[in-house]
């Protein structure tokens, strides 16, 4: 694949190859140059190595402070070039820097794979802008590759800094570009000055003329040229490079000793030389532009002259325009007729003086800006246009603003003139109208101020109606007065200017209306006084004459002759107190409606109050004797109404007594169950009415009785009565009883009957079933008869309590019943009948299984016989394939296979087991059954033989494949690790060599052995397979050797690679057991650092038990550490090169991690040493918490004793309770102490321990407090309660130590 590059892309090879020819020169075997062993050759080789570490220490240094000096832009930097570019951060930022484009963010994180992401996203931006990148891949850059390193730096210098440098000949022919550009260049600037001669970038710069001279050529007043001397080389150089960092700003990349030698660094001196070129060429491109702005400046200051008088002039006309308008929108207007005038002809004046000239002005502006805007175009130059507000639009538009609040102004005022003009007028009518309603309101006061009602109720009504009528009058001239405030709300409402006059006389108007109008109503009050009082007075006599009325009906000796005339004389005596009850509150109304007539603190009274009072006296003691005339006449007719009640409630009951007597004596008592049960519902809902009426009875009694205790005048007829209907009640209760006693044995016996008939008839039909000789054609029909009688069955024994009921009921008939013929014998029948029901069922079982079994056998017989003959056919028709592939899929129905034969077998075992089942109890189809069984076991046993012998040859078809199979992939695998082996006979001796040959023979060793297990393994399956396939044992022998083979000679070329390593084996052992170890101690590290806390003490012991292995194991490396501390010193000692350096790197920090391990190991110690006692604490306080809970649940369930047993029982109880609690007591003191002592040692959990201690304290205390304290018994009585004081002293004694612990 061809492609386009770039001069910048050659140069990129050019100096990857000079790299790459420096590095092969070192990479020949030990063999080549131990071959010549002249002087010459040794020496070359190390002049070349030191230029070669000499040159690459000055592209290090200049790189680096290029590096720098972009990266000073985003506030960074690098020390080492080599290690501060791995991580891919620094390149990435770099690159954005130099291309100014946004690069991918870098991948967060400090491991490997985090840094070559990183490195990728930058080579690939690279990629991305055409660069291209030889044998160069982001493990080099991130394994720190010194060489590849430098290159990846050159070639960003070549492409961000040179190869855009392009540079034209003189004679303009030719156009070159990159290097070539930059070197003419040089060339260019340096012509004419003495003792130049720039013909490279190495030996033309030793002397420091060129750098002086292009410096002076650009900027003469920095230096004097010719001062300068070609012998003074390193003053030349400091000199160049001090002033380019002082004056110029360039960073100085290159020191004197750099480029004052035989052959300077050519990469160094071009990137250092780029840097001038690019600030020169900068400064050149500023030059030329300082020029051309020069020679717009007058044209444009004539222009900004002209624009800024117009921008003066048009901010003075819009001032003027905004000012103008303002006064123009003002309405203060002058509120009088005269004011007004005088503002009209002020506006008047300013149209014709200040308006005008104003007018002139802005004409003259847009000529103004006519004129800028030509001159700017005369000069090319943008043409001026207003900004926003001072356009000729603007103006405009602010001159029409100002037109239309002039017409706005003049309108106003010829507005506001005539309405001063209409105020005026209406001023002169109000105060015609306001001198009317004076004159009208004074003469109707004097009216309404006489009193002349009358003394007769007709009169006051006349006075009333005749005021009535002044009062519509006055209310119809109320608009009239609203007329008058009308014009004056309007005056005020236009804010006319003498309105404080026009309110005065307004306000008199008004009050002269408002007293009139207080006179009329207070003479209406005193008018309704007088009739209210009148209206009282003719109540007063209405009352009288009714009361009157009603003395002469309640005083009527009529008390009734029966209960309906005694009602009918109580409902009209109701209604005759109800209208009672109704006057009642109307004299309470009439008197008090009297009685405030002669209330003192009235001021009008329109009569003397003493008649008033008298007047109300004799009407409440005529209502007072009403109201008692009207209680004793209601006393009379309820002693009468109880007689005649008792005499008809009797009667009632004897009628009813008398009507059941008669029912009850009736013989009757069914003809069936039936009957007798309706007869028996009958009789229980007479009881159910005798009972209900029982009640009733005795109260109708109880008021005879009552009645002949009071001596009431009917009392004797009272007491015959009762004593006769207690008679009839007790009779009619004997035949009740002697009629249900008929009913109930009738009702037995028909029961018996009916229950014996059903059994009956349900033992018949059960019969029939059980003799039915049908069996079912096929095992599902007799699957389905078999549940049919099992569900028979189940009916037969659930008969069983039916017909011990029966014989229960038999026994318990009368005996004149039970020796009926319809009853004497019955139960026996049927249990002889119900005996062969069970006998029969279970034969007709017995044959149902029978069949069933040989249904079942027959059935399965036949689907094994099936599937055998289907896989028959496939065996018959199998055909081994040859190949490998082939043989698996035939191999994997085999496996599939196996499963069915297994169920098919115990299918085949079960149908054995009912065949022997059935013949033992001799069937009629005993040929069959064996006949059929012979046949599927035959069947069965050959179908194993053929898949047996199917699956014989199968497996040892895919043994010989396999054997193959495994042949093949063993030599290749013996061929991949001699090509390893062999590939390491270019690397050396050194500890560069031997750690490239440990990562190429990494697990080398390990692969032999499996190699040999595996050779070996195939040694014995193909001395197997020869004896068991004799046909094919050539062809495997010989499969063999060639395995062999191979093996013997990989063996022999590791052999001879072990032999030719010598020192270098023992270098390579050191390495791979310091990568083990270091991965070792990496996981014992994590294993101590882990942060996992015990929750339970069983935890923490583990915890600690597991913390303290890892401390063994640690003890355990340590002879391993030191061995490896004094080998990897002594491999170190004396060494220089950078694989020893790094090397002497990883002991310092193993040496760092094994101290560190240390340390973390004993923290963690120290960690779960806390942990373990604050879980041991914990637990100890859950016991103490629980001993606590059930010493208070006892304390809070103890009742005081009541007897002297219950207290010495208590008092026993308490005192070993109090032992119990003292014992428990030192415990919880020794769980405080230990607490206090956690917390005071520092605990990590001191917090938790310390509210879990106040916990246990506090709880200590409030128990001690509520200790119940009781004295023993004595003499004196039972128990005793000690004194206040002495229960203070002891529960200051029992949680004294609770408050010293908390």
């Amino acid at each position: 694949m061809s492609s386009t590059l770039s001069p910048t892309d050659f140069d990129s090879l050019e100096i990857q190859g000079q790299y790459s020819d420096i590095n092969n020169r070192w990479d020949l075997p030990d063999t080549d140059w131990d071959n010549d062993s002249s002087s010459a050759r040794l020496f070359e080789r190390s002049r070349i190595k030191a230029l070669a570490d000499e040159r690459e220490a000055v592209q290090k240094k200049t790189f680096t402070k290029w590096v720098n000096s972009h990266l000073a832009r985003v506030t960074c930097r690098v020390g080492d070039l080599y290690s501060d570019l791995r991580d891919g951060r620094n390149l990435l930022r770099l690159l954005e820097v130099l291309s100014g484009e946004t690069l991918p963010k870098p991948t967060k994180g400090r491991m490997r794979i985090h840094c070559l992401e990183n490195v990728d996203k930058a080579l690939q931006f690279l990629k991305e802008q055409k660069v291209h990148l030889e044998n160069m891949g982001s493990h080099d850059i991130v394994d720190g590759n010194h060489r590849l390193t430098l290159g990846l730096v050159w070639t960003i210098i070549l492409r961000f800094q040179i190869q855009d440098i392009s540079v034209e000949t003189e004679d303009n022919k030719e156009k070159k570009s990159a290097k070539d550009a930059l070197l003419l260049w040089c060339q260019m600037k340096t012509a004419g000055y003495p003792n130049v001669n720039v013909h490279n970038f190495t030996t033309s710069w030793r002397d420091g003329l060129a750098f002086n001279a292009i410096v002076h050529k650009h900027r003469p007043d920095l230096l004097d040229f010719e001062s300068l001397k070609k012998c003074n080389a390193h003053y030349n150089l400091q000199n160049a490079f001090n002033l380019a960092e002082k004056e110029l700003g360039l960073t100085k990349l290159l020191d004197p000793e750099d480029v004052n030698v035989d052959q300077p660094d050519e990469k160094s001196i071009i990137t250092y030389v780029a840097t001038y070129y690019h600030y020169f060429s900068k400064m050149k491109a500023l030059a030329v532009e300082g020029k051309r702005i020069g020679k717009v400046l007058d044209h444009a200051m004539e222009a900004e002259r002209l624009v800024e008088k117009y921008e003066s002039l048009a901010s003075e006309l819009l001032q003027w325009i905004e000012q103008t308008i303002v006064t123009l929108n003002d309405r203060q207007l002058a509120n009088s007729l005269s004011g007004v005038q005088n503002q009209l002809q002020s506006f008047n004046s300013y149209r014709t003086v200040e308006k005008p000239p104003k007018f002139t002005e802005k004409g003259n502006l847009e000529v103004l800006l006519f004129t800028v805007q030509s001159k700017l175009r005369a000069n090319n130059q943008k043409v001026y246009t207003p900004r926003e507000g001072r356009l000729i639009s603007d103006i405009n538009k602010a001159w029409e603003r100002l037109e239309k609040a002039e017409h706005e102004r003049e309108l106003a005022l010829r507005t506001e003139l005539i309405r001063q003009e209409k105020l005026e007028q209406l001023a002169a009518r109000f105060d015609r109208k306001a001198a009317m309603r004076e004159t009208w309101l004074s003469e109707n006061q004097r009216l309404v101020s006489q009193d002349n009602f009358g003394l007769e109720l007709a009169a006051v009504e006349a006075a009333v109606r005749k005021h009535e009528a002044i009062e519509t009058d006055i209310v119809a001239y109320s608009g009239r007065v609203q007329a008058v405030d009308a014009v004056a709300a309007e005056l005020a409402a236009e804010r006319y200017h003498d309105i404080k006059r026009i309110a005065a006389r307004q306000h008199n108007v008004a009050r002269l209306w408002g007293f009139l109008r207080q006179m009329v109503a207070a003479r209406r009050e005193r008018l309704l006084v007088n009739l209210e009082l009148q209206k009282v007075f003719q109540d007063l006599l209405y009352l009288m004459d009714w009361m009157e009325e009603m003395k002469g009906r309640l005083q009527s000796p009529d008390l009734g002759k029966h209960l309906a005339g005694v009602e009918d004389l109580l409902q009209l005596h109701e209604l005759v107190e109800a209208d009672i009850a109704v006057q009642a509150e109307r004299v309470r109304a009439v008197s008090a409606s009297a009685l405030r007539f002669r209330d003192p603190g009235t001021e009008y009274k329109p009569c003397d109050p003493q008649l008033v009072s008298e007047r109300v006296a004799t009407l409440e003691r005529s209502y007072e004797a009403l109201c008692e005339l009207a209680a004793a006449r209601r006393a009379r007719l309820e002693e009468s109404r109880r007689l005649w009640r008792f005499l008809w409630e009797v009667g009632e009951a004897e009628a009813w007594v008398r009507e059941q007597q008669h029912l009850l004596a009736s013989a009757e008592s069914g003809r069936d169950l039936t009957g007798v049960l309706r007869l028996l519902n009958k009789h229980t809902a007479l009881r159910g009415e005798m009972s209900g009426r029982l009640g009733p009875l005795k109260l109708t009694l109880e008021q005879g009785q009552q009645l002949v205790a009071e001596g009431h005048p009917g009392a004797g007829q009272a007491a015959a009565r009762a004593a006769e209907l207690q008679a009839q009640w007790e009779r009619l209760e004997a035949l009740a009883e002697e009629r249900a006693q008929r009913l109930a044995q009738a009702a037995s016996l028909y029961q018996f009957q009916a229950d014996a008939n059903d059994m009956e008839a349900w033992l018949v039909d059960a019969l029939r079933l059980v003799s039915s000789p049908e069996l079912g054609h096929d095992e599902f029909s007799t699957q389905a008869l078999a549940r049919q009688h099992r569900a028979l069955e189940e009916e037969i024994r659930g008969h069983r309590p039916t017909l011990d009921a029966l014989k229960e009921q038999s026994s318990a008939l009368p005996p004149a019943l039970g020796r009926a013929p319809e009853v004497q014998g019955r139960v026996p029948a049927l249990e002889r009948h119900y005996e062969e029901l069970q006998a029969r069922a279970g034969e007709r079982a017995r044959a149902l299984e029978a069949a069933l079994a040989l249904y079942t056998m027959l059935s399965e017989a036949g689907a094994c016989g099936l599937w055998v003959e289907e896989k028959e056919q496939w065996l018959n028709g199998l055909t081994l394939p040859e190949r490998l592939e082939d043989l698996e899929v035939v191999q994997q129905r085999f496996e599939t296979l196996e499963p069915e034969m297994n169920a098919l077998a115990a299918r085949i075992t079960a149908v054995n087991d009912i065949a022997e089942q059935l013949l033992k109890a001799n069937p009629p189809s005993k040929d069959s059954i064996v006949n059929t069984q012979k046949q599927l076991n035959h069947r069965w046993q050959q179908f194993r033989s053929l898949a047996d012998g199917k699956k014989a040859a199968l497996t040892s078809a895919l043994s010989i494949q396999n054997y193959h199979l495994e042949c093949t992939e063993t030599q290749a695998w013996m061929r991949e690790k001699t090509k390893v082996i062999e590939s390491t006979q270019g690397l050396g001796n050194d500890l560069a060599g031997v750690l490239a040959l440990q990562r190429k023979l990494a697990g080398t060793e390990r692969d032999l052995e499996a190699i040999s297990a595996r050779v070996g393994e195939l040694n014995r399956e193909a001395n197997a397979l020869a004896a068991g396939h004799p046909a094919q044992a050539p062809a495997i022998k010989a499969r063999l050797g060639e395995v062999q083979a191979g093996w013997e000679d990989l063996r022999a070329t590791m052999r001879r690679r072990e032999e030719s390593l010598g020192e270098a084996r023992r270098l390579q052992d050191f390495l791979r057991s310091l990568d083990d170890f270091q991965a070792w101690l990496g996981r014992t590290q994590t294993a101590v650092a882990s942060e996992e806390g015990p929750a339970t003490l069983p935890e923490a012991e583990a915890l600690l038990a597991q913390h303290a292995g890892l401390r063994g194991e640690v003890e355990r490396a340590q002879g391993e550490y030191s061995r490896l501390r004094a080998l990897g010193e002594e491999v170190t000692r004396d060494q220089a090169d950078p694989q020893c350096l790094f090397l002497r790197q990883r002991l310092e920090a193993l040496g760092t991690g094994w101290e560190e391990l240390g340390r973390m190991w004993e923290s963690r110690q120290g960690r779960l040493a806390q942990a373990h006692g604050f879980q041991g604490f914990l637990r100890d306080a859950r016991q103490a918490e629980g001993v606590l809970s059930s010493q208070e649940y006892v304390l809070s369930h103890t009742e005081m004793p009541g007897t002297l047993q219950a207290a010495d029982a208590t008092i026993k109880k308490l005192e070993d309770f109090m032992s119990t609690m003292d014992a428990n007591g030192e415990r919880i003191r020794g769980l405080l102490e230990a607490g206090r002592q956690l917390v005071s040692e520092g605990n990590i959990h001191a917090e938790k321990i310390r509210e879990k201690a106040d916990s246990i304290a506090t709880r200590g205390m409030t128990r001690a407090m509520t200790m119940p304290p009781v004295s023993p018994v004595g003499a004196e009585g039972p128990v005793v309660l000690r004194s206040k004081d002495g229960r203070e002293r002891e529960r200051e004694k029992r949680f004294s130590f609770f408050k010293k612990n908390k």
